[in-house]
């Protein structure tokens, strides 16, 4: 009996201390939760996507850039045929010279015209002190007043054809303006500094009036959505410190803040939360990176790498050890 019980007492002791050793492994063990004032959610790291597409129609004559090429903002990328345009253009400058000629000749026509009238002016006068003296007769007077009129009527004739040369200069001056900017807008532009993502045309290919040719990814514009619960999208502040942790890049975060909080709960989307959680109401919120971080880390960074994004609820809480830190 005496054996029977220190055999119990021994096991007992030996089962407590296994119990004491796992519980204190468990808990030097234990997963790091994130302390009150800060807030995460999963996600995927996005980039904003921009199209070169065209502004008028034509077929696509030139188009530069491959897949994964690096273009600047404002580099000319491809060109449309401007074949005809370029005919068009020139036989529309040629209208313009065409037109400021005949508003040269018309001015020297009023030139003229003036000239004829301060003539036919004096011609009167004189003709009027000569009919007083008896020297002509009436007839002569009545015929250089006639000549009188018939100058001022020239004149204002002559002015008039003025005004309809310099309309028709700017009409052609209007329509050279209007073919030099189609021309212009044959020129297809990266409207961003980015990275081709995807080539959507090929020359030769005719395309309608904003016809894609190519999308680029804005690696200086990237974000992660995420989905909080109430309690915490309510303490979630637009401008709010926070961090992006991505899987592909450990030891590492991306300083970020909060852009958008949504105004309206949702269900959060199938792809990111469990059938539970689906069935919860959830805030969406973006966490967009630092766009100096990002251009000096373009090529390290890429969308679609899964991730956490962790955001600070209150402002003045410190990041603790267990979240990264800045990542610069």
């Amino acid at each position: 009996m005496e054996r029977k019980r220190l055999r119990g007492i021994f096991l007992s002791g030996l089962f407590l201390a296994l119990l004491a050793g796992g519980s204190y492994y468990l808990y030097q063990h234990r997963p790091a939760g994130l302390p009150a004032g800060f807030a995460s959610g999963n996600g995927r790291f996005e980039a904003t996507e921009v199209d070169v597409a065209t502004k008028i129609a034509g077929r696509l004559a030139e188009l530069g850039p491959r897949e994964g090429d690096w273009v600047e903002a404002g580099a000319v990328v491809g060109r449309l045929d401007a074949d005809d345009l370029q005919a068009q253009f020139k036989a529309a400058e040629a209208l313009v010279v065409q037109a400021q000629k005949a508003v040269d000749e018309t001015r020297a026509g009023v030139r003229k015209s003036k000239a004829d009238a301060v003539l036919a002016g004096k011609t009167l006068k004189r003709s009027e002190e000569l009919v007083g003296r008896g020297f002509i007769s009436r007839n002569k007077l009545d015929s250089d007043q006639t000549g009188m009129e018939g100058a001022m009527a020239g004149m204002a004739q002559a002015s008039s054809r003025v005004a309809e040369a310099e309309a028709a200069v700017a009409t052609a001056q209007a329509r050279a303006d209007s073919l030099r900017a189609t021309l212009n807008d044959t020129s297809l532009k990266a409207p961003i500094a980015g990275r081709v993502l995807y080539r959507l045309a090929e020359p030769g290919e005719v395309l309608a009036a904003g016809g894609k040719a190519l999308t680029l990814v804005d690696l200086t514009d990237m974000f992660m959505t995420i989905y909080l619960p109430t309690d915490k999208a309510g303490q979630v502040a637009v401008g709010a410190e926070a961090r992006i942790a991505l899987d592909a890049l450990p030891g590492q975060a991306i300083p970020a803040k909060v852009s958008f909080v949504a105004a309206k709960a949702q269900f959060t989307p199938r792809e990111v939360e469990t059938r539970t959680e689906r069935e919860k109401l959830m805030f969406r919120i973006k966490v967009r990176a630092d766009p100096d971080w990002l251009a000096a880390h373009r090529d390290l960074a890429k969308g679609g790498m899964p991730g956490v994004a962790y955001v600070k609820l209150d402002p003045n809480a410190a990041w603790p050890v267990s979240l990264p830190t800045n990542g610069k």
